[in-house]
């Protein structure tokens, strides 16, 4: 299976200040970004994440979405969305995200990823679009994107092919994976065979959660 690369999209210096009460920096506002790019084990190059405990780390170090998934909004709203404009770090086409399995490994440019992990959508992604029912509208969809970790770094650049090198068998999607994390969480038990690839600070809370259901459904 292969893919592509249409753009690479970082943060940079210039963090987005979004209105709320209380008035926060945030490193959604990517814009593409011409030429090859590093990547390191905690994401591209010149990228920025400002609230760590939810954005980044080992298995959140980059974040795709597919040109196909955005044509849908663009379509349902009516206006254009670039990429960068879902805080992506990688737009791509060619490649069904929404049924990417977790662990899956893609070969890009010179780097090895593997896919960890859905996307939940939160207040600042609806403030950035300025749709207050994002949230909502962004999870009945369920096209969340993927998130990333790095296996091997290296550098990347628009027009490269992703290569899915690796698939595992289990079959765990992450639209699935989505929604039994957040409405269908008496299925959690059927996320054990894919717990070891989700990101490391995800694992403990998963974990205690699928032992809870289990134990309940024995």
């Amino acid at each position: 299976m292969t893919g592509r690369v249409d753009a690479v999209c970082v943060s940079g210096a210039d963090l987005l200040h979004l209105p709320d009460k209380r008035p926060n920096r945030s490193g959604i506002d990517k814009k593409p970004v011409a030429g090859r790019v590093a990547v390191h084990e905690l994401g591209l190059d010149g990228d920025v994440q400002v609230n760590k405990k939810h954005h980044g780390g080992e298995g959140q170090a980059v974040y795709a979405y597919a040109q196909e998934d955005a044509d849908f909004w663009i379509a349902e709203l009516g206006r254009e969305l670039p990429p960068g404009r879902f805080g992506e770090n990688l737009r791509t086409s060619g490649l069904d995200l929404r049924n990417a399995v977790l662990g899956e490994q893609w070969r890009v440019g010179t780097a090895l990823v593997e896919v960890t992990a859905w996307r939940t959508p939160c207040a600042n992604f609806a403030r950035f679009w300025g749709i207050p029912d994002l949230v909502k509208r962004f999870a009945a969809h369920g096209a969340t994107g993927a998130y990333l970790r790095v296996l091997e770094t290296g550098e990347l650049g628009a027009g490269d092919e992703v290569d899915v090198v690796v698939r595992p068998d289990h079959g765990i999607t992450v639209e699935t994976a989505f929604r039994i994390a957040t409405t269908q969480k008496s299925q959690l038990p059927e996320l054990a065979p894919a717990l070891r690839y989700l990101p490391v600070k995800s694992q403990p809370k998963l974990a205690a959660q699928i032992a809870a259901r289990t134990v309940t459904a024995s």
